[in-house]
């Protein structure tokens, strides 16, 4: 394979602060609870800065912040945030709206709420640029900005509906929306969540290209810290609304100096080697449980008794490089601080191959299937067996999730054989035993959708518990419970309705209810894609528990090759609705022969530093 050539980090230091954001705090309406606070931040033109930090942090909350806006239930309590000298929250509500959209922008996580369903792709384009003035122009700068974002100027795509584009396509067309009017100041949160290896390579080089060449001011928001590592110029890792270490990438990436920023950098998966993944001990407080001190000082291997105390500030580590942390006051950062594994999951062995496993749980033979007139799906041919993990992987539109729903019985229209525990499964879940149903349990990607907006999170996970089982009510709160653990949410979230949880934690309640009936084979559809490293590392080392205490069995589909090798025994390639290589995660990983799987490893982002390693490069 052809080695890709490293990403090239600017040095702006020394430019002066497009976007300059000083003391800014977020709180819920009508209390003094704090969401965000105290933070400050520069960010100059054609800079990228990264926002990393675990769900719930206060991330996205930051970003929108930063373009003057306050979700539902929030408000902006204080501090400035300064677009070239202007102060955007001293501007009304008119002369905001003249900005968002021209002067800023916004590229939100999930593409398929944030474009209208209703209207062609075409009109979308158009209607931003003559919502600013740009009416003359239009039709040479959407040619020219889609050009930009790598779509053809088509008339099929101007007249194509969203739901007609795949997710990597939708994601461009917001990029393309966000970078109509050349903004000076962008928010991009999460912008490549859910999409595979190159999907995702494309939009991160067409984001670092339009920042550089335009001279925008860039905030990219993500949970992916080997993304971040690729892309930005300088990061700031948040922990319970504040900013606990800020500094050039490579400085923070190379010689983190917080204790939590080497816990991050410890449950990041390997794209070349099969590790165990740590997560952080504990779950981050939330607001209004903040303590008075370090609010990571619960979780951190190495507290001391004046983290407790007060507050620390952000202290030097390194010329333009600092950290919130007395460690770091004390000249001691963290060298050897070395995350304690597990967030409320039980860690399984290194070897984690099934041993003496039996006849498949799960086995597909000759499946074909169809949308219409359209195959998708040709030839599948797979085996799982009990306590194994097979997974999936190829880009978008290669047929994973199609699948995934015909395994499930979702989707109705194959033809061939699917059988379960030695059972033959008929094409649609209406026709399928109870045993079947109950034992086959699907996690979606997307909790955006998968979830019920009108039923508490208590509600949602109990669900399954109602439609199977005659049990208490008190049992029934209990396993619950049990289940939200399971996937590392606190108890206090059972009254929550979706709506009011970050996007990590949707896809957290997504696979608890999934886990609660205890099920024989648990199809994971992207399960990952929305969750941070640590709370993805404890779901990974969770479902290996499960693999090897409870004999589940998993099709694991995932763009995030790298993941792989820490979950999966075996795994497929897909591309265009066939198999083109299979075997153990090994053999395939490392000694690829299909052109297409050769491909998709160049494609996969380089390792982040681990964190073990640079800290024992600085002792």
């Amino acid at each position: 394979m052809t080695p890709r050539p490293e990403p090239a980090h600017q040095d702006l230091s020394g430019l002066a602060a497009r976007a300059s954001v000083s003391q800014l705090t977020v709180r819920t309406t009508g209390s003094a609870l704090s969401v965000v606070e105290d933070v400050s931040l520069e960010v100059g033109a054609g800079e990228i800065l990264g926002i990393v930090g675990e769900s719930g942090s206060g991330k996205t909350t930051l970003g929108l912040a930063l373009l003057a806006h306050a979700r539902r239930g929030l408000r902006i309590a204080g501090g400035s945030v300064r677009l070239d000298g202007t102060n955007l929250l001293e501007l009304s509500p008119g002369e905001l709206r003249r900005l968002r959209g021209a002067a800023l922008a916004y590229v939100p996580q999930d593409p398929g709420t944030a474009l209208n369903p209703a209207l062609r792709i075409g009109t979308q384009l158009e209607e931003v640029l003559a919502a600013h003035g740009r009416g003359r122009e239009v039709r040479e700068r959407v040619a020219e900005v889609l050009t930009e974002v790598g779509l053809p100027m088509t008339p099929e795509l101007l007249a194509a509906y969203p739901h007609q584009l795949s997710g990597g396509q939708q994601q461009r067309v917001t990029l393309a929306i966000a970078f109509a009017c050349r903004p000076s100041l962008i928010v991009l949160d999460e912008p490549t969540t859910g999409l595979d290896v190159t999907t995702q390579r494309r939009v991160l080089d067409t984001v670092r290209e339009l920042c550089r060449t335009y001279r925008v001011a860039a905030v990219y928001i993500s949970h992916d810290v080997v993304v971040v590592s690729t892309l930005a110029d300088r990061v700031a890792v948040v922990y319970a609304g504040r900013v606990i270490e800020l500094g050039n990438t490579e400085a923070v990436f190379n010689t983190p100096a917080h204790p939590y920023t080497i816990g991050l950098l410890d449950a990041v998966p390997s794209p070349t080697e099969t590790r165990t993944l740590r997560g952080m001990a504990g779950i981050p407080p939330r607001p209004g449980r903040w303590p008075q001190g370090c609010a990571f000082a619960d979780r951190c291997p190495h507290v001391l008794p004046e983290c407790r105390d007060e507050l620390p500030a952000l202290f030097e580590a390194s010329p333009g490089h600092s950290a919130r942390c007395v460690l770091v006051e004390a000249g001691r950062p963290g060298r050897q601080a070395t995350p304690r594994g597990g967030v409320d999951a039980p860690t399984a062995s290194a070897d984690f191959r099934p041993v003496g496993a039996g006849a498949p749980l799960l086995e597909l033979r000759r499946v074909t299937a169809a949308y219409g007139a359209r195959a998708v799906l040709h030839d599948i041919e797979l085996a799982v067996p009990e306590r194994a993990c097979l997974a999936v992987v190829g880009e978008s539109g290669s047929g994973k999730t199609t699948l995934a729903r015909c395994i499930s019985g979702l989707h109705s229209r194959w033809q061939g054989e699917v059988c379960f525990a030695g059972e033959r499964l008929p094409t649609g879940v209406r026709g399928r035993s109870v045993a079947a149903r109950r034992g086959l349990q699907y996690v979606f990607q997307n909790p955006y959708a998968s979830l019920n907006p009108r039923r508490t999170v208590g509600g949602l996970v109990a669900q399954p518990l109602e439609e199977f089982e005659r049990v208490s009510a008190a049992e029934r709160l209990e396993r619950v419970v049990e289940a939200l653990r399971s996937a590392a949410l606190p108890p206090e979230v059972l009254e929550r309705y979706p709506d009011q949880l970050s996007g990590g934690e949707r896809q957290r309640v997504a696979i608890a209810r999934a886990l609660v009936l205890g099920p024989r084979l648990l199809i994971c559809d992207e399960i990952t894609s929305a969750l941070d490293v640590s709370v993805q590392a404890a779901v990974v080392e969770l479902l290996r528990h499960l693999q090897h205490e409870r004999g589940l069995a998993m099709l694991f589909i995932t763009h995030n090759l790298a993941l792989v090798r820490s979950i999966a025994q075996d795994v497929v390639v897909m591309q265009q609705g066939r198999i083109v290589e299979s075997g153990s995660v090994a053999d395939v990983l490392d000694h690829p022969t299909h052109p297409y799987t050769q491909r998709l490893l160049e494609d996969v982002p380089e390792e982040a530093p681990a964190a073990g390693h640079a800290a024992a490069g600085r002792a």
